[in-house]
């Protein structure tokens, strides 16, 4: 059963990979390539590799992918033009994808000639428990022997983060800004206004 399912993930991980590379419409690509991506967590899910199933959904899923359809979307594609550059390019293209697959072809024939036993085999980091799951022994791992470069890492993000902003940012005399303290500080006769309206009459603002 279980092979049948590795099986399964791996064919539509094939297939959904052909059809990005192969469909006209730039947004179909991409759902085609969220779909190879979710089989992908499937077949981590398999190998007891939870987290990297997870981590392969939420940021390139629900982040990365949701940047490139909201890119794809905004620009505006003239597919007439991206035709007639893929026939110009289409010759380099076919000379590239032959040199890849014979090199892939070749590391796959070396690779039957290696001898395993000579190559040294990593002894494994022993977890604080092996009944906890690879998720928790995971997270135990980087809160305790690795909280300081943990914390450099999230920092380096932040700095770059902060970094962008200022970059980019661009102060305008003409736009109304939010004055966050104004709106903390104000009072409500300063804001609400109680006025009588009498029948057919208008109220002068």
């Amino acid at each position: 059963m279980q092979e049948l399912v590795f099986y399964s993930f791996a064919i539509l991980i094939v297939l959904s990979a052909l059809m990005v590379v192969s469909v006209k419409n730039p947004v179909h690509a991409v759902l085609f390539l969220i779909f190879a991506f979710f089989n992908a967590s499937g077949l981590f899910i398999l190998i007891g590799a939870e987290y990297i199933a997870m981590t392969l959904v939420i940021v390139y899923v629900g982040a990365v992918m949701v940047l490139f359809l909201f890119v794809i979307m905004m620009l505006d594609v003239d597919f007439a033009v991206l035709k007639q550059g893929f026939l110009k390019t289409m010759p380099l293209v076919v000379v590239l994808g032959v040199i890849i697959f014979a090199e892939l072809f070749y590391a796959i024939k070396a690779s039957d000639n290696i001898k395993f036993n000579s190559i040294p085999i990593p002894i494994p980091i022993p977890l604080l428990d092996p009944n906890i799951p690879n998720t928790q022994a995971l997270g135990l791992r980087i809160y305790t022997e690795y909280f300081f470069a943990f914390q450099v890492s999230g920092l380096i993000l932040l700095v770059a983060m902060i970094g962008a902003i200022v970059l980019t940012i661009r102060h305008e005399k003409r736009v109304r800004r939010q004055n966050i303290h104004t709106q903390i500080t104000r009072k409500k006769e300063d804001t609400v206004k109680l006025v009588n309206v009498k029948v057919g009459e208008g109220v002068d603002i």
